[in-house]
């Protein structure tokens, strides 16, 4: 019976231990690259992959690393009262504008906001770009999703992933969790407490989209959330897929 005792208090302990361990944020295991990496970042539409990583991005280019923000959509169907054309003109823009100031690369896929899709060569083309761009890391969307253009962003770019090889570290990273992203637990952060004024000014660059009316009651708090959960004033959140490759996060 004494025994029995035993080996159910040190159960007990180490299962305490590790659920300890597991509310406590780690960070990437690897320490910064010596060479410059090229890193991917897919989004359905202009302004996904600012407000979703736009501080992450901010990072990575603030250390000398390629960022390519590739884009599903021009967002053709993101302005009332406007037609296909005219908002993808705009909206291609304000893509532009963001990614200049997040000192990144701009490249659009060319499918139709809100009539997107998946294919047999829309797989065979995501698997081409893929190809082209040659990342060293890949970011997208969540694939639990309530935006259509969001999950089909995930799926394609999934796809292309298992089919080029795996090769590359895969992280999904949240835009507005509760709201559009379900069921996000995060695995990894990133402090982007010393870049936060330059993702606002990359986000609010999307005046076409309101964004700044509307930030401090979504993706903000969103922001102070994770720094919380990271104990650093504003944080970004991904999940890692265990299948893929450790990849570099900046700390």
């Amino acid at each position: 019976m004494r025994n029995k005792k035993n080996i159910r208090r040190k159960f007990l302990k180490a299962g305490l231990a590790t659920s300890i361990a597991a509310t406590i944020p780690f960070e990437s295991v690897l320490s910064k690259p010596k060479d410059k990496l090229k890193v991917l970042v897919a989004g359905g539409h202009p302004d996904d992959p600012e407000t979703g990583c736009g501080g992450t991005i901010a990072r990575y280019t603030a250390e000398g690393h390629e960022v390519v923000i590739l884009y599903l959509t021009k967002g053709e169907a993101g302005i009332a009262n406007k037609s296909h054309n005219e908002a993808a003109t705009i909206r291609y823009k304000e893509a532009l504008q963001a990614c200049e100031i997040l000192g990144a690369k701009s490249k659009f896929f060319g499918q139709i906001d809100g009539n997107t899709g998946i294919t047999t060569e829309d797989y065979k083309k995501m698997e081409a770009t893929l190809k082209e761009i040659n990342p060293d890391i890949i970011f997208t969307h969540w694939p639990i999703d309530r935006h259509r253009d969001h999950r089909i962003c995930s799926m394609l770019i999934y796809d292309a992933w298992v089919y080029t090889g795996e090769k590359q570290p895969l992280y999904y990273y949240e835009v507005m969790s509760g709201v559009q992203s379900m069921n996000f637990n995060p695995t990894d952060y990133v402090d982007i407490s010393p870049v936060i004024a330059k993702k606002w000014k990359s986000c609010f660059i999307h005046k076409s989209q309101k964004i700044e009316e509307a930030y401090k009651d979504d993706h903000a708090k969103m922001e102070i959330f994770r720094g919380l959960e990271y104990q650093c004033d504003y944080a970004e959140a991904f999940v890692h897929v265990r299948q893929s490759p450790k990849g570099y996060l900046p700390s």
